[in-house]
């Protein structure tokens, strides 16, 4: 049964984005049952034998999780809490949990354990991403690399948000003011989304909103659907802190290194204020979360704390596994996305 829909003719925002085809079953499932406005069809044994890193599975949860954000141009916005996609959704995520929860099986447990290695860049930079871009990456590297990182940056704090209703005292105080400061201090063209907007204009890339879905890769899809994750449910607050956390204590000196990527390339002002600004807004955030988001929160609810290191680790083990895929790509001569950037 459908939910009803206090208009369901009303006009698609126009700023939601093209919906895309699927890459296999679930996907194609999903996006099928969006453009028709029925439901998903799909084999009974097609989630629990779905490859939970794959391309189809991550296209299908994407998709589902694009419904709480801006909607697909076209696509009914009652389909957010369609009952048959919220089913097919849950599926789906008990199965990318379960992977996340298995490979992170020896995984740090206390806040302490999953930070400490974090908290001191390594001596060696040779194999990190960003050490790459800053030293010799060439100018269409970085513009797959805008490209890529647009479908989480173009949404960017958006998905943090979601915890703040579900935290209290000091760490919804600190949260909310950190959260301020990602959405532009009440200017409009400081908030970060706009920023990175600005950058890719000056990449000669398109800034509208979700426009490289269809060149992103499994591997990228991932980094951004643990986001959506961890916010949408209230039982995994803790590891949305921590992955929120995690984000911030790794920007800075990141940062920094593709701050100098963009100068040395030439990639133009907007390009490397990007970077810039969270080089410093970044290493006072890291101070902020550590002690009054974290700390607030595993004083409230101590329970929380092996949630919160395993939402740190979970983001480690997927950013990881993204920077692996584009260093073997562009290791190769090739591009790190589905299909060449136009």
């Amino acid at each position: 049964m459908r939910p009803l829909s206090p208009d369901p003719v009303a006009p698609a925002d126009s700023r939601s984005p093209r919906l895309v085809e699927g890459r296999g079953e679930l996907s194609g499932a999903v996006s099928d049952a969006l453009r028709s406005g029925g439901l998903p069809r799909y084999a009974s044994g097609a989630v629990p034998e779905a490859d939970p890193w794959g391309e189809d599975l991550q296209l299908a949860l994407y998709l589902l999780y694009e419904l709480h954000y801006r909607g697909f141009d076209g696509v009914d916005d009652a389909r957010e809490w369609d009952p048959d996609l919220l089913r097919l959704r849950r599926a789906m995520e008990v199965r990318f949990l379960e992977a996340l929860r298995t490979e992170l099986s020896d995984a740090p447990r206390t806040v302490e354990d999953a930070f400490a290695p974090l908290l001191v860049e390594p001596a060696d930079l040779s194999g990190t991403l960003s050490h790459h871009l800053a030293t010799e990456g060439e100018l269409w590297q970085l513009r797959e690399y805008a490209a890529l990182r647009s479908l989480y940056h173009l949404k960017e704090a958006d998905p943090h948000a979601w915890v703040i209703p579900r935290l209290t005292g000091r760490a919804k105080a600190a949260m909310v003011a950190i959260e301020y400061d990602e959405f532009g201090a009440g200017r409009a063209d400081r908030i970060h989304a706009q920023l990175f907007a600005d950058l890719m204009t000056d990449l000669g890339l398109d800034p509208s909103y979700g426009r490289y879905l269809d060149h992103a890769p499994a591997p990228l899809l991932a980094t951004v659907n643990l986001m959506s994750l961890f916010g949408l449910h209230r039982s995994l607050r803790g590891a949305l802190v921590g992955h929120f956390a995690c984000v911030e204590v790794t920007s800075s000196p990141g940062s920094r290194r593709l701050a100098k990527a963009m100068r040395r390339s030439g990639a133009g002002p907007a390009a490397e204020h990007f970077y810039a600004e969270h080089v410093e807004a970044d290493a006072v955030h890291e101070q902020v979360v550590r002690r009054e988001v974290i700390g607030g929160l595993v004083t409230e609810e101590p329970a929380l704390e092996a949630d919160v290191a395993f939402g740190c680790a979970s983001t480690v083990l997927l950013e990881d596994r993204l920077a692996d895929h584009i260093r073997r790509a562009w290791s190769r001569g090739g591009t790190a996305l589905r299909s060449p950037l136009p």
